[in-house]
């Protein structure tokens, strides 16, 4: 994998987990996520 797609990768993950901390504990259960599933559920772990 080139560098370029790498660095593409992680800022889209990270901006998916800025956007998932946004939203309150309601709509994260909504979707089946706790806060601390976050991180995991963007990794895939």
């Amino acid at each position: 994998m080139k560098i370029r797609q790498k660095i593409m990768e992680y800022a889209t993950k990270r901006r998916a987990i800025r956007e998932l901390n946004a939203l309150d504990d309601h709509a994260l259960s909504d979707i089946g996520l706790s806060r601390s599933q976050i991180h995991a559920a963007v990794y895939g772990r």
